[in-house]
């Protein structure tokens, strides 16, 4: 595979910029850059790539991510293989994943998901198998039936769960979709036990308005709502905004609002982009709750043009006087550095201590390499499922 253009490492916010969030940032903006990537990438009939990704923060077990992707007619096959170092001083396989997508028609796709796990000797396991059908209508309706597995003690397979989703277009502007999750009940049979019922629509002047509520059963079988989600997304130029809202119902059943976030993505200068994510709650650390909303913390990231460095830091309150507004209590330097055989990603964050001074608590390198190790096979047959 030729060496991949040249990405932008956009880190993502989180509530704590510790070493485990971190980690969890490094992954989540590695996966959007690659998607970003294939789809700048012309579309072909057949293609394939392989990647190799190693990331070593302060503190933490070196890891190491192996995937491949391979798309032939109409079958596409996508791998993955987390591996962590050994006290050898080499990596071993933890957990692998394989996809198989097939397009069997033009109306029906089915996918099949395994996932093994190894074990300290090198044996691997197939321990969960997800199983989807989706089915398309001439008039844009989609249904999905999706089903996952889990494996015993004794190997054996059992359904857990299934989801069952069907989405239909209510107008040319508003898109509905139902879903219903079972899960098994000890008995052999599948029961009820989540739905969600969300509402898409499309306004003329570049905004789109979502609604999520997420009913569960109570003691004598009736559904209940237990979330509202309303997030409206609106484009503007170069300009993004979009504001979540939560609600969940009291201890008398009436829905209050728990949470709110404002995501900004604005072009203040020519070449810059500034991301802007604020969110609310009722819950500050050691101030009595009354029910109302405070901002509890912002998250900027701002990034320019040309540039292999990007900033972020986070504000949040000073503990028990939120009155004092927000400051600046962390902040992150991400740097890539490319090269012809991949790219390395560094981190290094600081918090501010109690005497205001800003100290440097994990730094983290991620390489990303075309190069893929030679794989590991395992020592035992895998079992079947039932």
């Amino acid at each position: 595979m030729a060496p991949s253009q040249r990405e932008e490492w956009v880190p993502v916010s989180a509530n704590k910029l510790l070493l485990t969030s971190m980690i969890s940032v490094i992954l989540c903006v590695v996966s959007a850059v690659r998607a970003e990537a294939q789809d700048a990438q012309p579309k072909s009939t057949d293609e394939s790539w392989a990647a190799t990704t190693q990331t070593s923060l302060n503190n933490t077990n070196p890891s190491r991510r192996t995937e491949s992707h391979t798309k032939s007619g109409n079958r596409t096959v996508d791998k993955q293989r987390e591996e962590a170092l050994g006290p050898d001083g080499r990596y071993k396989p933890v957990y692998d994943t394989e996809k198989e997508t097939i397009r069997v028609d033009a109306a029906t796709t089915r996918t099949v998901v395994h996932g093994y796990r190894w074990d300290a000797d090198g044996r691997r396991t197939l321990v969960q198998v997800t199983e989807e059908e989706a089915r398309s209508s001439a008039s844009g309706d989609n249904h999905v039936v999706r089903t996952t597995s889990n494996s015993d003690a004794n190997g054996n397979f059992q359904v857990a769960q299934r989801e069952v989703a069907d989405t239909r277009n209510t107008s040319p502007d508003t898109q509905e979709t139902k879903t219903t999750v079972y899960m098994a009940d000890g008995t052999g049979s599948l029961t009820p036990y989540l739905k969600t019922q969300e509402l898409q629509k499309r306004g003329t002047d570049h905004t789109v308005e979502v609604k999520k509520t997420t009913l569960s059963p109570d003691g004598n079988g009736n559904w209940q709502v237990g979330e509202v989600r309303e997030n409206t997304i609106k484009e503007e130029g170069q300009n993004r905004t979009s504001e979540e809202r939560v609600s969940r119902p009291d201890s008398e059943g009436r829905l209050s609002e728990i949470s709110r976030t404002v995501d900004k993505e604005t072009e203040p200068a020519a070449g810059e982009k500034s991301n802007t994510v604020e969110s609310y709650s009722p819950d500050i650390p050691g101030v009595a709750g009354d029910g109302s909303l405070r901002p509890n913390q912002r998250v900027t990231t701002v990034q320019k043009k040309g540039s292999d460095t990007s900033e972020q830091q986070v504000e949040q309150p000073r503990p028990g006087d939120p009155s004092s507004g927000l400051r600046v209590t962390a902040k992150t330097k991400y740097t890539v550095h490319y090269a012809a055989s991949g790219t390395q990603q560094t981190a290094i964050t600081q918090e501010r201590d109690t005497n205001g001074t800003f100290n440097v608590v994990s730094a983290g390198t991620r390489t990303k390499s075309d190069q893929v190790p030679p794989a590991q096979e395992p020592k035992a047959t895998v079992p079947k499922p039932q």
